[in-house]
């Protein structure tokens, strides 16, 4: 209610300004504003005709809202990662342009044409599907977020990297269309009414490093999804063209892209990416495994390092992104004091379920300094914890699954730094 009359009050304040100066006779005649006095050039001529956007691309003043890569992250950017400018973005759909991507051998180009698909192993029958045999099955769409594992993992030992889309832009958030993987191991015979207990799946991809993961068979027949298509048009090459794999909630190395083949076993296969790598590091030096799940995670995406407070003191919007792997975002607080006190935020809309939710908190900033943090709050009642709680159970030496509230230093001067409280 405060905020309402304060910002109601500077609406009332500027018409009342103006109607003082048009009733002095000269106020705004001394001072005209350009923009209203003058024949502008996007006003003086006629714009661009449909031909020339046969692909509509942002325009140029926008030309900032990219995909960054971090050079020292990985040996070569074959192997690396591109994060997403969450800190320029709003709603909470994610354009595939800007998308999140991380490649183990680069992006391939595979044709439709060229596109198989195989499930063999323990199926009764074994079977090979063409891009054109997936699109004759019954779709589903659902909005997903895809989330690396390693998301936020250079901040365990400490404030990082300055930047939101630094530090948590290993995620995007589309709607996916495609077959649930379900159908297409009924289809090759699997009896899913029968005893599965303890089999599981081997995906695999059909990029050179042959990306593999190993996923219960209660998972693949839960909610995963065989995509072709994201946020209404054909996945881009580094999202896996033509097809990928959708496992919701779980951690993005599972979403395996470019997929080639889903072989039913007894067990897991132990790969390289669910061995030596996507494991959580102890403090003691030994590695727990099969943490696939991305627990409740927020960040606040303005004000933050890459997106600073610009027009000066007054009424301001607190907004961000908190999302969840066990389901939907219930709740989502926010701190000015480094986690002393907490306002509940207003959530954009009801969350999905295993997608992103936007959050706002709608207030005003009179040039002190903030230590902004965010808590999300899932529908199962967890809670999202500090970094020194996580420290508590896993210590330093981790780099995966680091879901820890993170805090902005909000200056006098409107800019923002990635720090750390204890």
């Amino acid at each position: 209610m405060t905020f309402r009359t304060t910002r109601r009050g500077l609406l009332k304040s500027g018409i009342a300004a103006g109607a003082t100066a048009a009733s002095a006779g000269a106020a705004l005649a001394n001072t005209p504003d350009p923009l209203i006095t003058e024949l502008q050039d996007w006003a003086s001529g006629t714009g661009d005709g449909v031909d020339a956007t046969p692909y509509g691309l942002p325009i140029e003043y926008e030309s900032d809202v990219i995909r960054r890569n971090v050079e020292w992250l990985t040996a070569d950017t074959i192997s690396s990662i591109n994060f997403t400018p969450i800190h320029a973005l709003d709603g909470t759909i994610t354009p595939q342009g800007c998308a999140f991507e991380r490649h183990h051998s680069g992006a391939i180009e595979l044709r439709k044409d060229d596109y198989r698909l195989m499930i063999n192993g323990l199926v009764d029958q074994p079977l090979v599907f063409s891009y054109a045999d997936l699109e004759r099955f019954p779709r589903e769409n659902h909005v997903y977020f895809c989330e690396c594992a390693a998301n936020t993992g250079m901040e365990w030992a400490g404030a990082q990297l300055n930047g939101a889309q630094f530090t948590h832009g290993m995620i995007h958030n589309m709607e996916y269309s495609g077959v649930p993987l379900r159908t297409l191991l009924e289809e090759a015979g699997l009896d899913t009414a029968g005893d599965l207990a303890g089999k599981w799946v081997y995906v695999e991809g059909a990029d050179a490093s042959s990306n593999g993961r190993s996923i219960p068979m209660e998972k693949a027949l839960d909610d995963c999804l065989v995509a072709f298509k994201a946020n209404g048009e054909a996945l881009r090459k580094e999202h896996g063209y033509p097809v990928r794999l959708v496992v919701p909630g779980w951690e993005g190395n599972m979403w395996v892209k470019w997929l080639r083949r889903i072989e039913v076993m007894d067990g897991p296969v132990e790969s390289r990416e669910e061995t030596s790598k996507y494991t959580d590091t102890l403090a003691d030096g030994t590695s727990r495994k099969w943490t696939w799940v991305m627990d409740a995670k927020s960040v606040i995406t303005s004000p933050s390092p890459q997106s600073p407070i610009t027009h000066g003191t007054g009424p301001v919007v607190i907004s961000g992104l908190a999302w969840s792997g066990h389901g939907k975002i219930t709740r989502v607080d926010v701190s000015r004091d480094g986690g002393m006190t907490w306002e509940t935020a207003r959530l954009g809309k009801q969350g999905d379920s295993k997608a992103l939710t936007r959050f706002y908190l709608d207030t005003e900033w009179n040039g002190e300094d903030w230590l902004l943090q965010s808590r999300a709050i899932d529908e199962t009642g967890y809670v999202q914890p500090t970094k020194a709680q996580l420290r508590e159970v896993r210590g330093e030496n981790s780099i995966y699954h680091n879901n820890c509230i993170q805090t902005w230093h909000l200056k006098a001067n409107g800019e923002a730094e990635n720090v750390e409280v204890s």
